[in-house]
C-alpha cells in the first residue's frame, strides 16, 4: 500500500465513522456539525484522487452551503437544539438492519464492478475543472438538471416552513378584512 492510498483510507473511515455520529447523535446541532466532518474527509478524499475542483466544490456547495441551510432549517423552524428523546426511533433495530443490507449491497456491486481496477493518480488532469465540466454538460446533463430543481424546490420548501404567519389564526381575519373593503 501507497502513501496516498493510506491517507484515503484513513479519509474514509472519519467520514464513515462521522456519518455513523449523524444519524446516532440525539443532538440535532451535534448530527450537523458531524455531517461538516464526513464532508470535510469526503473533501479530503477528493484531494489524494487529485481532484482538486470537486474537493472545492464539496467544501463550497455542501459543507459552506448545505449545512448552514440546514442548521438555518433547525433555528427558523424551532426545532430542539439540545438532547431530544423525540429524535430516537422505536424502529432503530430495523433501519440500522435495512442500512447494513444496503451498505452490504452497494460495497458488493463495487467490488464485483470495479474489482482490481486502479486510477492513476500522477496525471494531473483527472479531476479537472476542464474534464468535469465536459461530463456533466454532455453525459450527466439531464441528472444534473433534475438535482437543479430538487434543490430549488428544498430552498421553495425551507423557505415556506420558515414563514411564522401561515397557518395562524390572523390570516382568516385578514381575508375577512380584505373582503370587507
Amino acid at each position: 500500500m501507497t502513501g496516498q492510498e493510506i491517507v484515503f483510507a484513513l479519509l474514509g473511515a472519519v467520514a464513515v465513522g462521522s456519518a455513523l455520529l449523524v444519524v446516532t447523535t440525539r443532538r440535532l446541532v451535534h448530527a450537523a456539525l458531524w455531517l461538516v466532518v464526513s464532508f470535510g474527509a469526503l473533501a479530503g478524499g477528493y484531494l489524494v484522487l487529485t481532484a482538486e475542483f470537486v474537493a472545492w466544490v464539496q467544501v463550497l456547495i455542501y459543507v459552506g452551503a448545505i449545512v448552514v441551510l440546514l442548521l438555518f432549517g433547525i433555528m427558523l423552524t424551532r426545532a430542539p437544539i439540545g438532547e431530544s428523546a423525540d429524535l430516537d426511533s422505536p424502529n432503530r433495530w430495523v433501519a440500522a438492519a435495512v442500512a447494513a443490507a444496503t451498505a452490504a449491497v452497494l460495497v458488493t456491486v463495487l467490488v464485483m464492478g470495479f474489482g482490481d481496477e486502479r486510477i492513476p493518480l500522477g496525471d494531473g488532469g483527472a479531476g479537472s475543472a476542464e474534464q468535469l465540466g465536459s461530463a456533466v454538460f454532455r453525459t450527466w446533463v439531464l441528472p444534473f438538471e433534475v438535482l437543479s430543481v430538487l434543490l430549488l424546490a428544498s430552498l421553495v420548501g425551507a423557505i415556506v416552513l420558515s414563514r411564522s404567519d401561515v397557518g395562524t389564526d390572523n390570516d382568516d381575519d385578514d381575508h375577512e378584512r380584505e373582503g370587507e373593503r
